[in-house]
């Protein structure tokens, strides 16, 4: 499972905002310089499902499932190139039948496969943005930040007896 620390900036109806700041994890990705909202370079901010129960300044634990990780960066990643590879095979393989040059119909397919890939995973993210299975959950609440007490010292000091 692969788990990170942030802080709630924001909440909605069962999903919270957490800001998170990138670690070692983030440097290994190959999506780091496009993943959600960037602050500054270092930070990020996630949208998570809120099951614990976390507020507004709580310090969290954010995870996702590795498998669900993994089968999203086999479908961002790796299935556009194999459509590529396919594309630029069946290219060549049919260039012949229509006495076609077959480098230019083989780059032809190939991109015209890339394309559809991309089609194929716009259509397939939104379905599977809609899964539990693949969004980041809070797991635990760390630290819940204590609330301004200065109500409760300015009260003390009007109970303060009078010397005189």
């Amino acid at each position: 499972m692969a788990t990170e620390e942030g802080k709630v900036i924001k909440l909605n109806l069962d999903t919270a905002w957490v800001k998170t700041v990138k670690t070692g994890n983030c440097e290994a990705c190959s999506a780091k310089n496009s993943c959600n909202a960037m602050e500054d370079g270092e930070e990020m901010v996630v949208e998570a499902i809120n099951r614990a129960g976390a507020h507004v300044d709580d310090r969290v634990i954010i995870s996702i499932k590795t498998s669900s990780l993994l089968k999203l960066s086999f479908l961002l990643y790796v299935f556009p190139i194999l459509c590529m590879i396919a594309g630029a095979f069946i290219g060549q393989e049919v260039a012949p039948l229509f006495n076609l040059n077959s480098s230019v119909f083989s780059a032809i397919f190939a991109f015209a496969f890339f394309f559809i890939a991309f089609l194929f995973i716009k259509t397939r993210g939104k379905k599977l943005a809609e899964k539990d299975e693949y969004r980041p959950k809070i797991i635990k609440v760390l630290r819940k930040e204590k609330k301004d007490d200065s109500y409760r010292k300015s009260d003390q000091i009007l109970r303060r007896p009078l010397r005189g």
